[in-house]
């Protein structure tokens, strides 16, 4: 089984390279119909694009939604950084979806521009603000509850992870009141960002585990970071983006949740490279680590191991290894008589299979597949009704892979630490 295909055409993806899109004579299906209100949280990498990957949520929506899409405000305290990213939508097919944009310091500003008559009310709120100021109860962590509060009727899109707040456990444990709240109080839909669900080649792995009923036994995941152009300080800053796990292998955690089920978190272990030792020195960062103080540095390669709630093994490998190009990211999965291959989910995604009865591998490719459109494709059409409308990652269940990230953390420097007494070592300081 070979060429399965997007239901929409969209162009072509390749690599960690964030398609351009911009092509005036873009048209889908889609891109008729009503207008689209829409407001963005955040403008920066994940919501605007970056030279490190395919990230970029305006893009996808723009994609989606063509000439329909109407962005009334990008919300961010960061105003010429705002500026810049605008000033670029310029320049693109969809540029009067942004041709009346205005930018505002928080969520209230616009609130009353909705009050005062000046603005609409949403129908769809996306939020890529830096996940320490989201997922919360605190007043400046408490973003999709201000959201509710202004506009209760008004879909929501969030990227991943749904936090990254210190102490973990009372971060943990917010994120999971906010996902009360929305259950019981809000109205429009909700979707969080893992977006490594939507692929087609996971798709096509979780509907052969179902038509022939297994049951997953085994799964590893391994994800290895081309760490250059990761320049960004708050990435490798622990008390900013909480270490490389939460905000990074959070995709492919997910991914083995999506899989083997919930994860028995009493059970795991994980040790991890440590940037205080030998191994842990890189030669090719893209900023100068100096900035950052000893005891902040985050680890550089994590290797977890759990138990599933159903009797299943898991195990993760995250490393910040390689230079240049694409990352090396590969999912496997074990069921009775099965393997699956789960390859280049970022690039030229496919699925390798291996059934009873033949130890030859079949392998389904999925061209030009982009799993950042699908989940925002099918979000858009879970909010207007539209050909696909399935929500792969709501809020509470991303609250739990949010929990399950930290839980690996902890689990690493609990064991760093013990290896630091053993051989008498003292910690990094500050």
């Amino acid at each position: 089984m070979t060429g399965v295909q997007n239901s929409q055409a969209t162009p072509e993806v390749r690599g960690l390279q964030a398609p351009t899109y911009d092509a005036p004579d873009l048209k889908l299906p889609s891109h008729e119909g009503p207008q689209f209100d829409a407001i963005m949280v955040g403008a920066g990498f994940a919501m605007f694009g970056s030279p490190e990957g395919p990230w970029n949520m305006a893009r996808r929506a723009e994609v989606k939604l063509g000439p329909r899409l109407k962005v009334h405000a990008v919300i961010d305290p960061n105003e010429p950084r705002a500026r810049a990213c605008l000033d670029e939508k310029a320049k693109v097919f969809v540029r009067d979806s942004y041709k009346d944009t205005v930018i505002l310091p928080n969520l209230a500003a616009y609130a009353d521009k909705v009050k005062a008559g000046a603005a609409p009310v949403p129908k769809a709120v996306f939020v890529a603000s830096p996940p320490q100021f989201r997922g919360g109860l605190e007043s400046h962590t408490d973003l999709e509850v201000q959201i509710n509060k202004f506009f209760p009727d008004s879909a929501i899109f969030v990227e991943k992870p749904i936090a990254t707040g210190a102490p973990w456990d009372k971060s943990v444990n917010q994120s999971k009141e906010v996902g009360a709240i929305l259950e019981k109080q809000h109205k429009g839909v909700v979707s969080v960002g893992h977006c490594l669900r939507y692929l087609k080649s996971a798709q096509l792995l979780k509907k052969i585990l179902e038509d022939n009923n297994l049951t997953v036994m085994a799964t590893f995941g391994r994800y290895i970071m081309s760490y250059e152009l990761a320049v960004k300080p708050e990435f490798w800053t622990l008390s900013k983006c909480q270490g490389p796990i939460i905000e990074n292998g959070t995709h492919l955690a997910d991914l083995c949740r999506y899989f083997g089920g919930d994860v028995d978190l009493d059970s795991l272990s994980a040790h991890a490279i440590e940037a205080d030792e030998k191994l842990g020195h890189l030669v090719k960062l893209g900023f100068d680590e100096s900035v950052i103080p000893p005891n902040e540095r985050i680890p550089r390669v994590t290797q977890a191991s759990w138990k599933f709630t159903n009797g299943a093994v898991g195990t993760l490998l995250h490393g910040l290894i390689l230079h240049d190009g694409d990352y090396a990211i590969e999912l496997e999965v074990y069921a009775d008589g099965y393997q699956f291959i789960l390859q280049d989910p970022y690039g030229e995604a496919k699925l390798l299979v291996r059934r009873p009865g033949s130890a030859e591998f079949e392998v389904i490719d999925t061209p030009n597949d982009d799993p950042y459109y699908n989940e925002m494709s099918n979000f858009i059409d879970a909010v207007e009704g539209g050909d696909d409308p399935r929500i792969l990652s709501g809020w509470d269940d991303a609250a739990k892979s949010y929990e399950f990230t930290w839980a690996i953390r902890n689990a690493s420097e609990k064991s760093s630490a013990e290896r630091r007494q053993r051989q008498g070592v003292p910690a990094p300081s500050a």
